[in-house]
């Protein structure tokens, strides 16, 4: 499991620059003194010397507040663990990966649930959204969107259209990888996150 904020600070404040670069497909930027990462295709800043994280974009202004008790630790370690490796192409729903039981119970469900009432009736407006956060058609169910949480972390989420026997459904998967760059409850922060931001 991850440590706190702070010390996730203190971990990618100590990482030589281009390590971090390199393993996160971020960038430096000397003028800021910060590493810009794509979220959600959109560019933010993390400055570990101001402990900042911010971004110009309205997108991410969801991120970096609303969801601020997610988000800040996930791109965090996300900066500070990631490893420069392919994606495995192996799809896998989160109960899979090591320590999965943390997504099945309690207030650690995913809001799935939500999500299939928001669209199961408008698969137009979850592509649109999905659109809005730069994600691509997965080709599954009867709609998915792949987002890009971040540059190294692909979370695909499927959408199943109600029908007469069935409710509608949404699932998330994983590209088997992402344990790889994140602790388990790091991997669960991020798939809450963008749940949420849909």
């Amino acid at each position: 499991m991850a440590g706190g904020t702070e010390s996730a600070w203190t971990t990618l404040e100590k990482l030589p620059c281009e390590e971090v670069c390199r393993n996160a497909d971020a960038r430096f930027v000397p003028s800021a003194d910060s590493y810009a990462l794509s979220c959600f295709g959109q560019e933010i800043l993390v400055c570990p010397a101001r402990r900042e994280i911010t971004s110009f974009s309205p997108i991410t202004a969801t991120l970096l507040d609303r969801l601020r008790y997610f988000s800040e630790l996930s791109i965090l370690w996300y900066l500070a663990g990631a490893r420069d490796i392919p994606f495995s192409g192996k799809l896998i729903r989160p109960s899979d990966l090591k320590a999965g039981q943390i997504f099945t119970v309690g207030s650690h469900v995913l809001p799935l649930d939500k999500l299939a009432r928001k669209y199961g009736d408008d698969v137009e407006g979850f592509l649109a959204r999905g659109r809005d956060l730069c994600g691509e058609n997965a080709g599954l169910g009867d709609a998915s969107l792949r987002l890009l949480p971040f540059p190294r972390v692909p979370v695909i989420i499927v959408l199943w259209r109600a029908c007469e026997e069935f409710n509608a459904r949404a699932d998330l998967l994983f590209d088997s990888s992402c344990q790889l760059h994140l602790p388990p409850d790091i991997v669960w922060a991020t798939a809450m996150i963008s749940v949420l931001m849909m």
